[in-house]
């Protein structure tokens, strides 16, 4: 028996000291400096307590990054739920082509992130594609184009967020709609129930636990998001986030890594709260329903 554990024990061992290294000494390091002053230029550092946390409810500029995340959740979360189940159940139908429809939605969720900004910064440049689409159906794009615009930049990279997620999502709700039994379709149309009642009763109830997933990991990824801010304008233009804000806090502007490991735990938090909320409530619903 002894023999058998520390087999066991020296086989896992270099994976026990790739997590402890890699993983749970930073988490740990990480916050242990959440409490300190720690300037990574700095020779040395102060044990501050909570005073890194309290300044974040203060501080205008992470109270807009918090805005901004809390309003990219908002939005993109329903937009990419909705459409990706609809184009779910849209080939998820017998015709002639699906698969290839099945691969071009799925298709810009493989690219990378970068590319696909970079793209679209082209794109909704002032004189670009999408700013001549706008003029077209008689309306006005913004003037130096939709990411130099305050009013617009956050919902554009919102749209190419979305666009760029559903066909992910839509895999995942397909698998789903896979799973459901033709026997309850069939025993629905003979006892006389239409499209909507079959979706509402049938398709939709046993999607919840598909569902769930689907909002949970969008939205901690929603709450993540980097790269596109990154990439396409930097932060300005009002399009600051959590994650952004800590990354300029710590590596760039200031190299106050304990004052971003403060907002890096903050934002911990937040979308363990967020998280376990969204459990409750669906499960809550299943319970009702």
């Amino acid at each position: 028996m002894l023999q058998s554990r520390l087999n066991w024990f020296w086989l896992t061992l270099p994976w026990l000291l790739i997590f402890g290294l890699f993983w749970l000494f930073p988490v740990i390091y990480s916050f242990v400096l959440g409490f300190t002053n720690y300037r990574l230029l700095a020779s040395g550092f102060d044990w501050i307590g909570f005073e890194n946390y309290t300044r974040l409810i203060s501080d205008p500029l992470f109270l807009s990054s918090l805005k901004n995340t809390a309003l990219f959740v908002a939005v993109t979360i329903p937009a990419t739920t909705i459409l990706s189940l609809a184009l779910a159940l849209l080939v998820n139908r017998r015709f002639k082509g699906r698969a290839l429809f099945r691969s071009g939605f799925f298709l810009p969720s493989i690219t990378s992130m970068v590319v696909i900004a970079l793209i679209f910064t082209n794109l909704l440049q002032r004189g670009g594609y999408i700013a001549l689409l706008v003029e077209m159906i008689g309306l006005s794009p913004p003037e130096n184009g939709f990411l130099l615009d305050s009013a617009t930049a956050l919902f554009s990279i919102m749209a190419m967020d979305v666009w760029m997620s559903v066909g992910y999502y839509m895999l995942i709700f397909l698998a789903g709609l896979k799973a459901i039994p033709e026997e309850l379709y069939e025993a629905a149309e003979i006892s006389g129930a239409g499209s909507f009642r079959k979706f509402f009763s049938i398709t939709l109830p046993l999607l919840r636990p598909v569902m769930l997933f689907i909002v949970v990991v969008n939205s901690i990824k929603s709450f993540q998001v980097f790269v596109e801010i990154f990439v396409m304008t930097s932060g300005k233009f009002d399009t600051s986030t959590m994650v952004y804000f800590i990354y300029n806090t710590g590596l760039t502007t200031h190299f106050d890594l304990g004052y971003a490991s403060a907002a890096a735990y903050a934002l911990f938090v937040i979308i363990l709260a967020f998280s376990l909320a969204q459990f409750f409530i669906i499960r809550r619903k299943e319970a009702i329903w």
